[in-house]
């Protein structure tokens, strides 16, 4: 195994695969009494994580930026609760979770679903670039937060729903928020997702004494969710994925998964026993991925070459390093006591 790379970064054999659905994984597990945090557990893969855990007895939290959109998709599933929260904003994540605290409940299971793609360049009011600031420092925050309600719970999980698209970039340490550097909206979101693994790396490593573990996660290339819709129609033609009308190709939407497939990774890691005492590793089609030295060839136009994780993105020192970057940045200690 290369060095400073978990040994656990391997497949289980898990049985189950990338057609699999979530509510396949969910099948005889019971969720009763536990108490569930998803951030964007209203559109697209996790509004099905959230249908999913509701279905299997968990209460489920939606912190939502867009309240209004949140609670039409949300009509009719029970018991959830709906909250207003902006990662991009730091005192709306301060004040949302404090009234979980406040609850005195423990939190079982945190995850960390949301997310931005293919955004042009837009910077918060700390002049932290958007995608870095929702899909990795907000969730850092949040998960800050909140550490006191999952240390109570006793046996927690918390994931990062990250992306294939950490094999974009790395995290350059040097310009994160492409200050000196020319701004590339998928160089930007790679490096965000490549934090969100290394993030899980770290989390695991300080959360075990607690019964805290942590995963990051691809979902697989799934249609018909939200997510591409600023990229632009030129760069799906040029991977080959669409047609010069920019409509997707028939032969490659057949090929894609669906919403519940997509979600069936992130239920995997959220109950499978596989993973009862194994942390800090990155998964993909309901099992540990593979490490990728450059023996898989992808293929944008094949989904099912869209896998493997980089050693850069589970490295331990890169993440401890960016666990220290991100306290500077966000002006605060993740104290993980």
């Amino acid at each position: 195994m290369i060095q400073n790379i978990n040994p656990l970064q391997q497949p289980v054999h898990s049985g189950f695969n990338a057609a699999s659905t979530a509510q396949e994984i969910i099948n005889g597990i019971d969720l009763t009494g536990k108490t569930v945090i998803i951030t964007g557990g209203y559109a697209g893969i996790g509004l099905e994580t959230t249908k999913v855990l509701v279905s299997a007895g968990a209460t489920v939290i939606i912190p939502a930026r867009d309240i209004e959109k949140a609670g039409k998709n949300l009509t009719g599933i029970d018991p959830i609760e709906l909250e207003k929260m902006d990662l991009m904003d730091p005192d709306s994540i301060d004040a949302f979770s404090e009234k979980f605290l406040a609850s005195e409940r423990k939190l079982d299971l945190l995850i960390n679903n949301a997310g931005i793609m293919w955004v042009p360049l837009r910077r918060d009011d700390r002049g932290i670039e958007s995608q870095l600031a929702t899909n990795y420092l907000g969730q850092f925050h949040l998960t800050s937060r909140l550490w006191p309600a999952l240390k109570k719970a006793g046996n927690a999980r918390v994931l990062i729903v990250s992306s294939y698209g950490h094999q974009m970039a790395p995290f350059d340490f040097e310009d994160p928020n492409f200050v000196n550097r020319e701004y590339q909206t998928l160089a930007g979101y790679g490096q965000s997702k490549t934090a969100c693994n290394l993030f899980s790396v770290a989390l695991d490593e300080k959360g075990k004494k607690f019964n805290i573990r942590a995963y990051s996660l691809h979902p697989g290339s799934v249609y018909g969710t939200d997510l591409g819709r600023e990229e632009p129609i030129d760069l799906y033609i040029q991977m080959g994925t669409h047609d010069r009308d920019g409509k997707i190709k028939p032969e490659v939407e057949a090929k894609l998964k669906t919403i519940p497939q997509g979600a069936a990774t992130t239920v995997w890691c959220a109950t499978s026993p596989d993973l009862q005492n194994i942390g800090g590793v990155y998964c993909e089609n309901c099992d540990i991925a593979e490490i990728d030295l450059g023996q898989i060839e992808h293929r944008y136009d094949e989904p099912a070459t869209i896998r493997g994780v980089q050693p850069y993105s589970i490295d331990r020192e890169n993440a401890e390093r960016l666990w220290k970057l991100s306290e500077e940045v966000l002006g605060f200690t993740f104290d993980a006591e």
